[in-house]
């Protein structure tokens, strides 16, 4: 196994496990799938993988840099959880609604969908010290070396396992509400409770100082001259 597939399988693995669990980013695209078009979603995903490997370059190269922006990613956190409660509050409200094709608040706009994974993304940092994480697993291991090459084929992995992760709950959203005789309400309802959750979560890492801006300011200085030499 050549050492570009070795780093392009493990980014593909990774990311593609890192976006199973229940998220803002993955239900959003779910949504967006449901109410408005696989094609919405697929342009969503599109816009927010495009900065998740933007973030993950920086964290290969950047991260001196990035440790210096404390406040800046701390403010991010915080937007995060405003946007998540909003996302909460608008698929509430739009399950109230009687008419069945109600949408959550924040979707009802003309934004392209690919501008707005990109703006959601862009705001919620946790992407960074998740992948320098991982990243440092893989130097340790000598998986991943300091090359550019390695670098190209280890951030396109991780751009197609994101795709294949949200296009299951893309399409496997659209099979669930198509078996349910597309009950927007209950959608709205389950998409609403998932969000409230992801919120509370959200909430107690910042308060409790466990939240993206805190695991990067602990990221040892050994650590970034493995990933930086």
């Amino acid at each position: 196994m050549s050492a570009f597939f070795k780093v392009f399988f493990w980014g593909l693995l990774i990311s593609f496990l890192g976006t199973l669990p229940m998220g803002t980013l993955n239900v959003t695209a779910m949504q967006i799938g449901i109410q408005e078009s696989v094609q919405n979603a697929l342009l969503f995903v599109l816009g927010s993988l495009t900065v998740e490997m933007v973030y993950v370059r920086l964290s290969l190269v950047g991260i001196n840099w990035v440790r210096k922006q404390e406040k800046l990613m701390q403010w991010m956190q915080w937007i995060t959880l405003f946007i998540i409660v909003l996302l909460a509050a608008g698929s509430i409200i739009a399950a109230l609604q009687p008419d069945e094709g109600a949408k959550n608040v924040v979707l009802q706009n003309n934004i392209h969908r690919t501008l707005l994974g990109m703006g959601m993304c862009a705001i919620n940092p946790v992407q960074i010290p998740f992948w320098f994480g991982w990243s440092t697993v893989l130097f340790t291991k000598g998986i991943l070396k300091p090359v550019n090459a390695q670098y190209n084929w280890y951030i396109v992995g991780i751009g197609l396992g994101t795709l294949m992760g949200n296009a299951l709950f893309i399409f496997g959203g659209k099979f669930v509400a198509q078996r349910i005789n597309n009950s927007t309400a209950y959608i709205n309802w389950v998409i609403g409770v998932v969000f409230i959750i992801t919120a509370i979560v959200q909430l107690y890492k910042i308060l409790n100082k466990k939240g993206a801006a805190d695991k990067i300011h602990d990221i040892k200085d050994e650590e970034v001259l493995k990933m930086e030499k």
